[in-house]
C-alpha cells in the first residue's frame, strides 16, 4: 500500500510520525466499509485495490494519543482509482468512523451525500444525516434527514424520498414513511404517496420497488388492458434468474372473455455460438368456433381460399431457437414451431407473448425469422452444417407441420426429411484448365403419412467454359448431368416400377452479358461524379422433359425448361467527397471518398420456346392459351438522399395488356426522427384462389418536440373498400418519465392501451399493443 500526502500542515503537539503510519490503516478500514455498502463496479461502490495508492490532502492531519483518534480538518479529499471522498473534518478511532461538513462520497457514479456521516466498524452499521444516496445504473435518488445504515447493504428511513429525476424540484417522487432498501434487492415503503411537482397525485399504502443494478429474481412490471375480443386484460410476469447464464420468465395473461393464459420462457446463453431461447403458452379458450351457434365465426378468422373452423379450447404455442457449436467447427441449429391451430397465431400476435414480439425477438438475437403466421404449415428444423473454404456440408432434420391437418384429422402428404444430407462445392478452377465446376449433391429419407416413403440421392455437377471477348463481351456455356437414385419403402398405388430404379437428366446453358458505363464529372460541392453503368444480359437454358408419373412422388426431377431470358440493368453510382477530409486541416492529405448508389432499374422478360411449339390440340388439352411470353417484371430503387427511399416492382403481362402485380413504397425522415412510410400492394391472383388483393398501408412518426411525439397507421383494403387496421397515439417522454396512449382497430377488434412509465420503477399499463404500434412505425421499412 503506497500513500500519498500531497499537502499537510501540523499544528499539533503530538508524535507525528505515528499517524503518518498509520492513518492509511484508517482510510483502508473506513472505505472498505463503505465498498460492502453501495453497489458500484462489479456491485460495489468502493472496491479496494492494495496494490493502487491512496492520494490524501488536507490542511492538517493529527493524532491524539490520549484519545487515540487520527483527525484530518480542511478541505480533506481522498482520491483512489476512481474512489473520491471530500469533507471539512474526519476523525477515525478503529471502531469507528466520522465526517462532517459537506460530505461527498463518489465512485463509479454512485455518490452518497450528507452534513455527516457515522459508520460503526464492528457491526457495519452507521448514520448519514440530511442524506442522499444517488444509483446512477438506474439513476435513482434516495434522500432523508436521518438515513440508518442497518447492514452491509441495507438501509432504513423513517421519512424519505426517491426519484429518478433530476433537481431540486423533480417531476415525480415517492414520498413515505419506514422506507427500507436493500441494494441488490427491492425498496418498501409504507404510506406512500405519488406526487407530481409539488402536487400529491396518488396514495399507496404499501409500495415495493427494485434497487437493483443487475438482474434479479423477481416481479416485472405488469401490463393491463381492453379488447373487444378479450375484454379486460391483465398481464403478470414473473423473472427467476436461475444462473449467471439462464434465466426463466413466467406469464400469467388474464383474459376476462377467454380465460388465463399461461406462459414461460427459458434462455440461456453460454457464448456468442451456443445459446437458445424456449417460449410456451397455453390456453383453455372460453370462446371456440365449432359452427354450432350464431355467435361461432365470431371467434374464429377467415382463411384465404379456405373455411376451416376452430373447434378446439385447448390452445398453445411452442416455439424455441437454438444455436450450438461442436468441435472441428461444426455448427448447430434448431428451429421449431408448433401452435394448436390455425387462428391461434393471429388472435395473439400482439402482447408481450405474440408473435409479433417473438418474431422480433427471434429476428434479433438468432437472425432467423418465424413462418409467416397465416401459414398453416409451420416447419421445424435440425440442422448441422460445416464450411471450408471452397466445400460445405449440411445435415439435418425438416418437419413440415400442418396444423389443420393435425387438428382435423386429413390426409397429410407433406414430404418430410427424416433425414437429409447435402454436400456443396462453390464454382472453382478445374485444375490449371480454362474451365470451372461446381457441384451439388444430396441424400435424404422421405417419410410422408399419407403417401410415398423412401430413399433419395441425386449428384448434380456442372462444367463451365468463361470466356471474354474483349473489354466488353463475356459469354459462358455450361453442361451439368444430374443423377437420381433412389428406393421406394411405400409406393402411391399408379407408380408400377421397380423399388428401387435410377434416373438420369442433363441441362445445358449459355451466358452472354456485357457491360458499359460513362462517368460525368460534375464537380459539385458534395458530388464529385456521376458513374452510369449498362449491363444487358442473355442466359439460355435446356432442361428436357421428364415423366414423374411412374416415380414416387419424394423422386422429384429438374423441372423441365426451354427458357431464353434477356435482361437489362441501368445502375447510377454518386462519387462524394468525405465530409471529414473536407473539414481535416491536413491539406496536403490525399481526398478520399464516398460512394452511393443513386438508383438502380432492372428490366427482365422470359420467353419459353417449348411453350410456343405446342399445337392447338395440346393447347386445348392443357387448358390453357399459349403464352410463351412471360410477364415482363420491372423493379427500381432510386435513394436520391440519405433520409428518401423509393421502390418499386411490377410484373406487367403483354397478353392482357394489365397488371398481374405491383408494389410501390416509400420512406422518408429527417434528422429529429420525423419519418413517414407508404406502401401500396396489388396482386392480380393473389396465392392462385383468382382473388384480386389491392391495399394500401402507411405510417407517420412525428416528433413534435424534444419531449412529444405523435403516431399513426393504417391499412385499407382498396378492393373491398374497408380498413385492415389502423391506430394512433401519443408518446410524451421527459428526462424521468413517460406517458403512452394508443390505440387499434383490427377488422372490428378496438383494443385500447394507456402506459405510465416511471423510469427506474417500470410502468403499468397496456405496454405490450404501445410496443406494437410504435414498432410498426419504426421498422415497417
Amino acid at each position: 500500500m503506497i500513500i500519498y500526502f500531497k499537502k499537510m500542515f501540523l499544528f499539533s503537539k503530538y508524535n507525528i510520525l505515528k499517524p503518518n503510519a498509520c492513518i492509511f490503516f484508517f482510510l483502508i478500514i473506513f472505505f472498505s466499509t463503505y465498498a460492502h455498502s453501495f453497489p458500484g463496479e462489479k456491485g460495489k461502490l468502493f472496491s479496494d485495490n492494495a496494490k493502487l495508492p491512496w492520494e490524501i490532502s488536507a490542511d492538517e492531519i493529527s493524532y491524539n494519543n490520549k484519545a487515540g483518534e487520527y483527525t484530518a480538518k480542511g478541505n480533506v479529499v481522498i482520491d483512489k482509482a476512481g474512489m473520491h471522498l471530500k469533507a471539512d473534518l474526519v476523525r477515525y478511532n478503529f471502531k469507528k468512523a466520522y465526517a462532517s461538513g459537506s460530505v461527498v462520497i463518489t465512485t463509479h457514479g454512485d455518490r452518497l451525500s450528507g452534513t455527516s456521516v457515522e459508520i460503526n466498524f464492528e457491526d457495519q452499521t452507521g448514520v448519514v444525516e440530511n442524506g442522499e444516496i444517488f444509483l446512477e445504473e438506474n439513476h435513482f435518488y434516495i434522500k432523508g434527514d436521518y438515513i440508518k445504515k442497518t447492514g452491509i447493504n441495507t438501509y432504513q428511513i423513517a421519512e424519505g424520498r426517491i426519484t429518478t429525476c433530476d433537481g431540486e424540484n423533480p417531476s415525480w417522487k415517492i414520498t413515505g414513511k419506514n422506507l427500507r432498501i436493500t441494494l441488490e434487492g427491492y425498496g418498501l415503503v409504507s404510506h406512500a404517496t405519488i406526487w407530481t411537482k409539488n402536487v400529491p397525485s396518488f396514495y399507496i399504502p404499501f409500495l415495493v420497488f427494485p434497487v437493483k443494478l443487475k438482474r434479479q429474481t423477481g416481479l416485472l412490471s405488469p401490463g393491463t388492458g381492453f379488447s373487444d375480443r378479450r375484454g379486460l386484460e391483465y398481464t403478470q410476469p414473473f423473472f427467476w434468474a436461475l444462473s449467471k447464464n439462464s434465466d426463466f420468465t413466467f406469464y400469467e395473461h388474464h383474459m376476462s372473455k377467454r380465460g388465463d393464459k399461461l406462459g414461460l420462457e427459458y434462455r440461456y446463453v453460454f457464448d456468442q455460438f451456443t445459446k437458445g431461447t424456449v417460449m410456451y403458452d397455453f390456453l383453455d379458450d372460453r370462446k371456440v368456433d365449432n359452427g354450432k351457434t350464431d355467435s361461432s365465426s365470431d371467434w374464429g378468422f377467415d382463411d384465404p381460399g379456405q373455411n376451416i373452423l376452430r373447434p378446439n379450447s385447448d390452445r398453445y404455442w411452442f416455439r424455441t431457437k437454438q444455436n450450438f457449436a461442436f468441435p472441428f467447427n461444426f455448427h448447430g441449429k434448431l428451429d421449431m414451431d408448433i401452435v394448436s391451430d390455425q387462428d391461434y397465431l393471429n388472435e395473439f400476435k400482439k402482447g408481450i407473448t405474440g408473435y409479433n414480439a417473438a418474431n422480433r425477438y427471434f429476428l434479433k438475437n438468432f437472425n432467423r425469422e418465424l413462418d409467416d403466421l397465416n401459414d398453416s404449415v409451420r416447419v421445424n428444423s435440425l440442422n448441422l452444417t460445416k464450411t471450408w473454404e471452397k466445400y460445405s456440408l449440411n445435415a439435418g432434420t425438416r418437419w413440415y407441420d400442418d396444423v389443420i391437418a393435425r387438428r382435423h384429422d386429413l390426409p397429410d402428404i407433406n414430404q418430410q426429411k427424416l433425414p437429409y444430407i447435402l454436400f456443396d462445392s462453390m464454382k472453382q478452377q478445374f485444375f490449371t484448365t480454362p474451365f470451372f465446376w461446381d457441384l451439388e449433391s444430396d441424400y435424404s429419407y422421405t417419410y410422408t403419412r399419407d403417401g410415398s416413403r423412401g430413399h433419395r440421392g441425386e449428384i448434380h455437377p456442372k462444367l463451365y467454359l468463361p470466356y471474354k471477348f474483349g473489354k466488353f463481351l463475356s459469354v459462358e456455356p455450361f453442361i451439368g448431368i444430374s443423377e437420381t437414385f433412389w428406393h421406394a419403402d411405400k409406393r402411391e398405388e399408379h407408380v408400377k416400377k421397380d423399388r428401387t430404379d435410377s434416373r438420369a437428366l442433363y441441362d445445358i446453358g449459355l451466358d452472354l452479358s456485357t457491360e458499359i458505363y460513362k462517368i460525368f464529372d460534375l464537380k459539385g460541392s458534395k458530388i464529385e461524379s456521376l458513374k452510369h453503368i449498362i449491363r444487358p444480359s442473355v442466359a439460355y437454358e435446356y432442361i428436357p422433359p421428364a415423366s414423374q408419373r411412374e416415380n414416387p412422388s419424394f423422386v422429384s426431377c429438374m423441372e423441365n425448361k426451354n427458357l431464353i431470358t434477356y435482361s437489362i440493368t441501368n445502375t447510377f453510382i454518386s462519387k462524394l467527397k468525405n465530409k471529414k477530409l473536407e473539414n481535416s486541416s491536413l491539406n496536403n492529405a490525399p481526398l478520399e471518398y464516398d460512394y452511393h448508389q443513386i438508383c438502380r432499374l432492372e428490366l427482365e422478360q422470359s420467353y419459353n420456346i417449348d411453350e410456343q411449339r405446342e399445337d392447338d390440340s395440346s393447347k386445348w388439352l392443357n387448358g390453357r392459351n399459349q403464352r410463351p411470353f412471360s410477364p415482363i417484371f420491372a423493379r427500381i430503387e432510386i435513394n436520391p438522399f440519405k433520409n428518401l427511399h423509393i421502390e418499386a416492382d411490377a410484373n406487367w403481362s403483354t397478353y392482357d395488356s394489365a397488371f398481374e402485380t405491383t408494389g410501390i413504397k416509400s420512406s422518408v425522415s429527417d434528422k429529429r426522427g420525423d419519418s413517414f412510410f407508404l406502401e401500396y400492394r396489388y396482386n392480380r391472383n393473389f396465392l392462385d384462389y383468382g382473388e384480386t388483393i389491392e391495399s394500401i398501408y402507411s405510417n407517420v412518426l412525428l416528433n413534435i418536440s424534444n419531449n412529444l411525439s405523435l403516431y399513426a397507421e393504417i391499412e385499407r383494403d382498396i378492393m373491398n373498400n374497408k380498413g385492415i387496421e389502423s391506430g394512433m397515439g401519443f408518446l410524451y417522454a421527459s428526462q424521468c418519465w413517460a406517458v403512452n396512449f394508443g390505440f387499434s382497430n383490427e377488422d372490428g377488434d378496438m383494443e385500447y392501451a394507456f402506459m405510465v412509465e416511471l423510469y427506474g420503477l417500470g410502468g403499468f399499463g397496456k405496454e405490450s399493443l404501445i410496443r406494437d404500434r410504435v414498432k410498426n412505425v419504426f421498422e415497417r421499412k
